[in-house]
């Protein structure tokens, strides 16, 4: 769904054998590294404490294999080094996942994360964030993610026919843009349904009418049932552009974007101060 070609990152790990012959050590650091800077720490791609998938060098990523990671010991030194400096361990457990793995991540106290744009049903229809998962936090996208008003806009869907990212058949353009009208108003419905709306009319397919969504998934997040909840600052600004695109490395300035010039300071601005409200007053709700 996010990705249909894979990715192939470019990147090494730490070695299942060597991190055993060496007591952990290295992994120990980085997490005491980690946990020095805050009160909480996110593992990106957490399955990678279980599976990692490995690709040849100069193959795809079709042609990879997974290698296995002591991922029991690994998760009971996340366990121990969280309580050591009294801090949160959300981790990335998005995309193919083991069945066991939520589970084990239950048991060590490490939350999983609730992305809107994968809290739904086997009918396409969004989940009731009252039925989101508590031992998670909630959160209306990620980095890695279209911004709320981008998918609204289309944007993302510009971007991937841009560069050519859409699975073959997905290419036709016609079929991507009425599915995402589908899912506008699958989203909206669920939107207006969690604040007690009742009917209101499907906002268009415009910068005020993204803004008004935004607004009600600011909403919508905080009135989860996950323990946490989290509003991306591009979100809270009702940005268009996503700071990042996967598969990319020159087409889409990643990591590159400059948040807007503000005579306030961004969580004082108007606009982000009224989403956070909203934040706020959905978890006043449950």
């Amino acid at each position: 769904m996010l990705s249909p070609s894979g990715q192939n990152w470019g990147l090494t790990s730490f070695s299942p054998i060597g991190l055993r012959h060496h007591g952990y050590d290295a992994f120990i650091q980085t997490l005491r590294a980690g946990f020095s800077h805050g009160g909480g720490l996110r593992i990106d791609h957490v399955m990678g404490l279980q599976r990692l998938w490995i690709i040849p060098e100069g193959g795809s990523p079709m042609d990879g294999a997974y290698l296995a990671f002591p991922g029991g010991d690994l998760m009971r030194l996340i366990a121990l080094e969280s309580m050591r400096h009294d801090a949160v361990v959300v981790g990335e457990d998005l995309g193919t996942v083991a069945p066991s793995f939520r589970r084990d991540a239950r048991r060590h106290a490490l939350m999983g994360m609730s992305v809107l744009w994968f809290q739904r049903d086997v009918d396409g229809a969004f989940i009731p964030p009252c039925e989101w998962t508590a031992g998670s936090v909630a959160m209306t996208s990620t980095h890695d993610l279209p911004t709320v008003a981008g998918w609204w806009l289309g944007t993302d869907l510009d971007w991937r026919e841009r560069l050519q990212q859409a699975a073959p058949r997905q290419r036709q353009r016609t079929t991507i843009r009425t599915q995402r009208q589908t899912d506008r108003k699958a989203l909206w419905s669920a939107l207006i349904a969690a604040r007690g709306m009742g009917h209101f009319p499907l906002p268009p397919v415009t910068p005020e009418g993204a803004s008004l969504v935004v607004d009600a998934a600011a909403h919508f997040i905080g009135t989860s049932a996950a323990e946490l909840a989290i509003l991306p600052l591009e979100d809270a600004l009702g940005l268009v552009e996503q700071p990042n695109l996967p598969g990319t490395v020159d087409g889409h300035p990643n990591w590159r974007r400059r948040y807007p010039p503000s005579t306030h300071p961004l969580l004082s601005r108007p606009d982000v101060s009224h989403r956070l409200a909203l934040l706020r007053k959905g978890r006043d709700v449950i």
